[in-house]
């Protein structure tokens, strides 16, 4: 199992990346933190210490490197992230297919 990038989200990841002028190649830490209403919710940003800790898992994909923590991981593989800028609004979404309930505004879900 591993997590997955969509084109549109890869581009999207890549354009943050060269706005806020961090180095070419910096990965993206992907992580599962305590909050929102429905229990749990994703955390991204760019892992600028490139520190890898105990336990990380790192996946590539289009050029994008994604860190995640072994606990997150667990949490989600499998998943897909995806980036969308239409009606239903512009941002980051994830296809977890481990989410058993999400929020109606999709900032969290639960197990």
């Amino acid at each position: 199992m591993s997590i997955s990038i969509t084109d549109r989200a890869a581009k999207r990841i890549e354009e943050i990346r060269q706005n806020n002028s961090h180095p070419e190649g910096t990965p993206l830490r992907v992580s599962v933190v305590s909050g929102g209403c429905s229990g749990l919710t994703y955390d991204l940003d760019f892992d600028t210490d490139t520190g890898m800790k105990d336990g990380d898992k790192v996946f590539e994909q289009d050029g994008i490197k994604l860190i995640v923590d072994m606990k997150s991981f667990l949490y989600l593989a499998g998943t897909e992230l995806d980036y969308t800028d239409g009606l239903e609004g512009q941002g980051f979404h994830f296809y977890n297919p481990n989410a058993v309930r999400t929020c109606s505004c999709g900032e969290s879900f639960s197990l």
